[in-house]
């Protein structure tokens, strides 16, 4: 072979191990875990999963999706028909920065870096002592790409169980300990 092929073949060689490489030690968000509690992998899907609000609150925009389960008890009218959501129900909350789009009309406010990802699911049985749901809160590190348990040093702070949301949502305990509402389509 010419010395300029080679050369050529070990260049594209050595771009596809790298490659590789950085493929292979990129993190799976769904191996992540809040010690003693709910993982990624439980909420496998999220991202397709249907929005059922959008919020704005301490300086980051939230988009809450839902599971075909809870979208179904919210069309139902769960909670304000007095019933509590079924077990399955799923919830997943996703905080951004927001930024401003310069180059659209009118400058909108968009998404920007995200910053987090949290999560409830209902489970009456493995959750009897919290109302019934679990919780679990994941942040994440937009440099490295990755996704890690929130803990008691994060505001809000996160336990290490699937109980961290049961405090705050405590206040709308007659709501089945959901805060979202689900608006009018």
């Amino acid at each position: 072979m010419k010395k300029s092929t080679l050369i050529s073949l070990s260049i594209s060689v050595s771009i596809a191990v790298l490659a590789a490489g950085v493929a292979i030690s990129a993190q799976d968000k769904y191996t992540v875990k809040v010690p003693n509690g709910l993982g990624f992998s439980d909420f496998r899907g999220y991202e397709d999963w249907p929005v059922i609000a959008i919020s704005q609150s301490g300086g980051k925009i939230a988009v809450i999706v839902g599971n075909p389960v809870i979208i179904d008890a919210f069309k139902e009218g769960v909670p304000g028909n007095g019933k509590p959501f079924p077990d399955g129900a799923k919830m997943a909350k996703i905080h951004w920065n927001p930024k401003i789009q310069e180059t659209y009309p009118g400058q909108p406010t968009v998404l920007g870096a995200q910053q987090d990802a949290g999560f409830m699911v209902k489970d009456s049985k493995r959750f009897a002592d919290s109302g019934g749901w679990g919780w679990a809160e994941f942040l994440y590190d937009a440099a490295s790409d990755t996704f890690k348990p929130a803990t008691a040093a994060d505001n809000p702070p996160q336990e290490n169980d699937a109980k961290c949301g049961f405090a705050c949502h405590t206040v709308v305990q007659n709501r089945d300990y959901v805060f979202t509402e689900y608006g009018k389509r």
